[in-house]
């Protein structure tokens, strides 16, 4: 109880002697999970109507909201566990294993090392398609998008050797910033196409097309994999929650305008990558260059969650290395490897949104969240150490019945509609042709 007491109380938690501050953590946050979803919402909102608008807004709170109780949770970990009050590589498998035990730790492993890598080879891909398309514009050079591949890994591999996210604060900041403007520059772009489609339609729902757009939605808010590792780079832990809020409210005032006037003007007519529709000249240039370096900017931040968690097991200094060096450029070339094997992957955002990410975002932090609120610390050494059924739960630990009952319904709406989600997205992969490898 005492352990509960002080978590959620007004401290701020374990303190470092420096680190991120609230708006940094925060632009971490928005640099991770905005771009790709500016592109992709609006077709997202067109396949499932009007109450797709309603689900961006849900969706955004609802991530908050498990986004804080996952920052709440580490920071109850780290009174229970002092060794984790300092540098963390893992703090999510941690979460995992110290609730559920290995088990725990093996599902939070998994779904966090196939969401980000997943999420870095669609990055890379989408920044590749960008650069080849506006060279093309530019200079008329027609160079192959698999060429552009390995020219772009090769000059990202060099920057994802920073350590955590503390060491490339600017990385964030950029990310958020070019997003932010790219977002203005689309909405007046869009805004200017009025009347252009006339009478606006728009596309019938249906139930896989409505639950491949549910896994792109949660997959545009899904930055879940990276919070506690955010979270333990901060210099307050504590206030992790307020960076939450703020990253997501600065999320949701980029995805909402652009997908709801795309939505009213376009109709069914919208591009799976708004980007590709007709028009637009040198605004629909300038929003290319700016969604392109935020790509790259993000591809450094997801890829330094997975790398860290690989490297603890690994066995990788947590100091800067040669093996680091190494270890990284390995892992940039296996992306390199995998988007060259398949350039197009489309349904595949669908997939890792409805699967991993929801399970990241929506059931992991509440099944967390309620499992520490109601397990004394004694318990919790039973459950690392295997010995889960000697463990007797406490009957309440100051949760409000409300609080229980919301975390519950989060989790189980979260499994039915990630299991629909997950079934449309895969059966649309299998239905559908792939473009050959680049290297075929």
């Amino acid at each position: 109880m005492a352990d509960n007491q002080l978590s959620d109380s007004g401290s701020h938690g374990h303190m470092h002697a420096s680190g991120l501050n609230i708006p940094f953590a925060a632009f971490f946050i928005v640099g991770e999970i905005a771009g790709s979803g500016v592109l992709a919402l609006p077709k997202a909102v067109d396949d499932t109507g009007w109450i797709g608008l309603v689900l961006l807004v849900a969706c955004a709170l609802l991530s908050a909201y498990t986004g804080s109780i996952l920052g709440k949770s580490w920071v109850i970990i780290q009174e229970r566990f002092p060794e984790y009050r300092q540098s963390c590589p893992d703090p999510y498998p941690v979460l995992g294993e110290k609730t559920f035990g290995k088990k725990g730790r093996y599902v939070v492993s998994f779904s966090i090392n196939f969401t980000q890598f997943g999420v870095s080879v669609v990055f890379l891909l989408l920044a590749s398609e960008n650069v080849e398309d506006l060279v093309e514009k530019w200079s008329g050079t027609d160079l192959s998008f698999c060429i552009w591949l390995i020219i772009l890994a090769g000059i990202i591999c060099p920057l994802t050797w920073f350590g955590t996210p503390a060491d490339f604060w600017p990385v964030a900041v950029g990310a958020t910033v070019a997003t932010a403007i790219a977002c203005i520059l689309l909405l007046v772009k869009v805004a200017r196409d009025q009347g252009l489609y006339d009478p606006v339609l728009h596309s019938t729902v249906e139930f896989e097309p409505f639950f491949m757009a549910f896994g792109t939605i949660v997959f545009a808010f899904g930055g879940h994999p990276g919070f506690p590792t955010f979270q333990t780079s901060m210099k307050r832990p504590g206030d992790f929650k307020w960076a939450v809020l703020l990253g997501y409210l600065v999320v949701l005032a980029m995805y909402l305008p652009i997908s709801t006037v795309a939505y009213v003007i376009y109709g069914k007519n919208v591009a799976a990558n708004i980007l590709l529709m007709k028009g637009g000249g040198v605004v629909n240039q300038m929003v290319e260059v700016l969604i392109t370096l935020h790509l790259v900017l993000g591809f450094l931040i997801v890829i330094n969650v997975f790398c860290q968690e690989m490297e603890s097991y690994a066995r990788v200094p947590r100091h800067f290395t040669w093996k680091r060096c190494v270890f990284r450029t390995l892992v940039v070339v296996l992306i390199l490897f995998v988007a060259e094997t398949i350039p197009k992957f489309g349904a595949i955002l669908s997939l890792v949104g409805g699967s991993t990410v929801t399970i990241l975002a929506y059931i992991c932090p509440s099944l967390i969240y309620l499992k520490l609120k109601a397990v004394r610390h004694e318990d919790m050494i039973q459950i690392v150490n295997g010995h889960s059924g000697d463990v007797v739960p406490e009957a309440s630990q100051g949760l409000p019945l409300w609080v229980k009952v919301m975390n519950i319904e989060i989790i189980v709406l979260g499994t039915v509609a990630g299991i629909a989600s997950t079934y449309s997205a895969i059966k649309a992969i299998i239905s559908s042709d792939f473009s050959k490898p680049c290297y075929v």
